[in-house]
């Protein structure tokens, strides 16, 4: 049957991918993982042999390690979560809390300076880079996120932390990493027509942020009111459909 927080994280992960805080920093780590310089995979005509499989064998540790840290804050805040169950009300305003301020952050309503931060890596000598070195720096990125994935993931943690099991949590982390992590593996795949979709997409960041703002103000008034389930109930009367999926 359908489910609306495993919808919500998948198009979550989506988004935080396509957010101006990491698509634009995409380039960057797929020259990273492959072991080339940017001229190198920007370069019209083919790449150098060996160029694309390293970066497809470097994207999937890479994501590997995002989705690692991912799965350990879902477990961390189920544990968190049903140690104190009898606070689950003010664990649940001070999430959606969280969730609304950087909601408002990302409308432009207000700005926090320490938001606008965003995870880079020292570029070294990108030839040694080796798989488990890639699975690392995934690592160290998501345990450094951006603003814009610790807005989204916020409330993936939350909904994961509520989930009847840990293991019903443990798959909407999945699902939230896998979605945040395909894009880049399949553009380490089609480095070059991506590089040139990344360019012209760039003109609509703006209005992507906008929209992750919205989001996430809705999301928090759902976490807030502790309507998720109603939700997915609507949805379900609604599009009939859904029970099919």
């Amino acid at each position: 049957m359908f489910d609306v927080t495993l919808f919500g994280a998948f198009v979550g992960g989506l988004i935080v991918f396509f957010s101006p805080c990491v698509l634009p920093i995409v380039p960057f780590y797929l020259s990273y993982m492959a072991g080339a310089s940017m001229s190198e995979i920007t370069a019209e005509g083919g790449l150098a042999p060996g160029v694309r499989r390293r970066a497809f064998l470097a994207s999937i540790m890479f994501s590997l390690g995002i989705v690692t840290v991912f799965v350990l804050l879902g477990a961390a805040a189920y544990g968190l979560s049903q140690s104190f169950r009898s606070y689950q009300t003010e664990f649940r305003f001070v999430s959606a809390t969280i969730v609304l301020i950087m909601g408002l952050h990302f409308l432009g309503v207000f700005r926090i300076g320490f938001l606008n931060r965003a995870f880079q890596v020292d570029a070294g000598d990108t030839q040694n880079m080796s798989v488990l070195g890639a699975y690392v720096v995934g690592f160290a990125f998501a345990a450094g996120w951006t603003p814009c994935v610790g807005g989204v993931l916020t409330a993936v943690v939350f909904t994961a932390s509520t989930e009847s099991t840990a293991f019903e949590g443990l798959i909407l982390l999945l699902v939230f990493g896998a979605a945040m992590t395909l894009p880049f593996v399949m553009a380490s795949l089609f480095i070059g027509p991506f590089l040139k979709f990344a360019s012209k997409f760039r003109r609509h960041l703006p209005k992507v942020e906008k929209a992750m703002g919205v989001l996430m103000i809705v999301f928090a008034l759902l976490i807030a009111t502790d309507t998720i389930n109603y939700i997915a109930q609507w949805m379900l009367t609604t599009f009939p459909a859904f029970q099919n999926i």
